[in-house]
């Protein structure tokens, strides 16, 4: 069985996870309708109940994968409090799965500024506007906090609010999973001790 060219014993042979992640996140640029670097996030709270989203990947290398996020919502308190946390990628189109989890760093200063700067100005305007995950009176009080906002920044730059960040999820493992037929599936995962240790890769039952 191949999908978009790419047998399912062809990432059996990788000795790490990256590079394969980056041929396979290009598949998925091709071929999915809609946002390919949308992934579930999942984090825990303080109790150990576990809560899931949907955010969008905002780049990844050997180092991790980031997203940005305001730290004061639900997910970026969960994420400081327990500095751990796990993704899951599903691209439908090509019947694939990658899972991640580790530890999470907050990026540096410089990094969240030069990705802030890239942001539509109106995106920009919405993460000083939005007091994100807390209760919210109306749909008006929004929309006066965007005009307050806008107003206040009409002329010039818009900085980076000191609650709206990045974190780095340092995977410990991740594991590529492919369909197969009758349920049969390819999964190989790959594991380390720490975020600085060698992969070990493992091939898993379906």
């Amino acid at each position: 069985m191949s999908v978009s060219g790419l047998t399912t014993g062809d990432f059996t042979e990788e000795s790490e996870p990256f590079a394969l992640f980056g041929r396979w996140l290009k598949d998925a640029e091709a071929s999915e309708l809609n946002d390919p670097s949308a992934v579930a996030l999942a984090t825990v709270d303080g109790d150990g109940l576990p809560n899931v989203r949907m955010v969008l990947l905002k780049g990844y290398d050997q180092a991790g994968f980031v997203f940005y996020t305001n730290f004061e919502s639900q997910k970026g308190t969960e994420i400081l409090g327990q500095k751990k946390a796990a993704m899951c990628f599903h691209w439908k189109s090509l019947r694939r799965q990658v899972r991640l989890r580790g530890e999470v760093e907050v990026v540096t200063d410089a990094e969240a500024d030069a990705y802030y700067a890239t942001r539509p100005r109106g995106s920009r305007i919405g993460a000083w506007a939005s007091k994100q995950s807390r209760p919210l009176e109306g749909r008006f009080a929004l929309e006066k906090a965007v005009a307050e906002y806008t107003a206040r920044y009409a002329i010039g730059e818009i900085p980076r609010p000191s609650h709206w960040s990045g974190f780095r999820i340092k995977p410990l493992s991740i594991e590529f999973w492919q369909d197969g037929a009758f349920r049969l599936h390819d999964r190989m995962e790959f594991r380390r001790s720490s975020p600085e240790g060698a992969w070990e890769k493992v091939r898993m039952y379906p």
